[in-house]
Parts: structure tokens; sequence; C-alpha cells
């Protein structure tokens, strides 16, 4: 973190911060010193705007909408849209994100490796996509265009009540609510994009109550 220029670490139920992590860190102590620390991953995540969440595992279905990942590359290229407190989740060092962490994410993000062996070590997967971003962010600035927490929520709310309104499948509408959130977080839509956009499901709602 400290060498591409990252300070801010927000550890979940994490082991003792003892005198072996202090001299593993060298001479950025300062970042275990400022650490936020949470008794688990819904209060760590509560005055993040926009989450990506890190995994080895994607599914190559369009159908399988949570685990299916944008490029490195990609994410690098448009992340600096995003206006707000922006959150990169890493999972645990033996098994990674929970689906039920991964969901709550706005998107999904894999580094290309090799078929043969696809996990990389927590350390070095942090260090790669540290080292992407930090190259990225020298660039000139970009447009700043995303909707913040309390307007996704309420984006992704407008849509849960429309599926209900329209008597979706049940069993669909957990996977098509998954769609959606993933769809908006590749998007990365402008405020004037998203107030637009709730106008049309605002007044579809209407409509349809109105019936």
């Amino acid at each position: 973190m400290a060498n591409f220029e990252f300070k801010n670490l927000y550890l979940v139920n994490p082991c003792n911060l003892d005198d072996e992590a202090y001299a593993r860190s060298m001479h950025a102590y300062e970042i275990l010193d400022n650490a936020k620390i949470f008794k688990n991953f819904n209060k760590a995540i509560a005055d993040l705007d926009f989450l990506i969440a890190t995994s080895a595992i994607e599914s190559k279905n369009d159908k399988r909408h949570l685990r299916n990942a944008v490029s490195i590359e990609n994410f690098t290229e448009n992340i600096f849209k995003v206006k707000g407190k922006i959150g990169l989740v890493f999972g645990r060092e033996d098994y990674g994100l929970l689906n039920e962490e991964i969901s709550q994410c706005d998107m999904l993000l894999k580094i290309p490796t090799s078929q043969n062996y696809l996990s990389l070590n927590l350390s070095h997967a942090t260090t790669i996509i540290l080292f992407y971003l930090y190259l990225n962010s020298k660039t000139e600035e970009k447009e700043k265009r995303i909707i913040e927490k309390t307007e996704k929520d309420k984006l992704f709310g407008f849509f849960s009540d429309l599926l209900d309104e329209i008597n979706y499948p049940e069993h669909k509408k957990e996977k098509t609510k998954i769609m959606f959130k993933r769809m908006i977080g590749r998007a990365i839509p402008s405020k004037w994009e998203y107030h637009t956009f709730m106008g049309v499901l605002s007044k579809s709602l209407e409509k349809i109550k109105n019936k």
C-alpha cells in the first residue's frame, strides 16, 4: 500500500497486529497504526460508495451474474471516473470472499492467470492491482461521474419494487437483482443518467400501481 500511495486499510476480524506485523510492515507502520478494524463485513463497507470484489473464481456464463468479472485493464481505465469512497475488497488467504460478500459489491475483478494455477497469494494480488491503479492515477484527471451509495440504494430499491409489481418470477429475482447491480457497476452512470433513469422507473412504478 505504501509503495503505491494507498493509506486507508480496513480489516474485518484480523489477527492481532503484534510486533511481528509491525516488523513485516517495515517503514509503513503508520498504515497499521491508522487501520480501521471492524467486527463484520457489513460494518466495514457501511461508509463506502463503490465496492470492487476480487476473486480468482469467475464465471464464463453470462447468466451467472455474481461472478462475471471485468478485466484489470477495463477496471483501472474506468475506476477513476468514480466519485466517492471506493473500496477494494480482498478475501481470506485460504478461501477468499463468500458469495454473500461478493453480492454486495458493484463489480468483480479478476487478475488473469494460468488456467493450470488460478489463485494468487493475497499479498501478490493486492500488489498487482494497486500497481495498475497507481499507473493509471498518474494520467490526466477524468470526469467524476458516479452516483453515491444512498442514491444507488434507492435505484436498486426501485428496481426491486418494479420486479415485485410486474410479478417477476420469484426464483429469478435474486439473480436479476445481481445482474442489474453488475450492469450499473460497469456503466458507472453520471448524476444526469441516474436521475433520468430514476424518473423512468418512478413513472413506470406509478403507472403500474395505478392500474
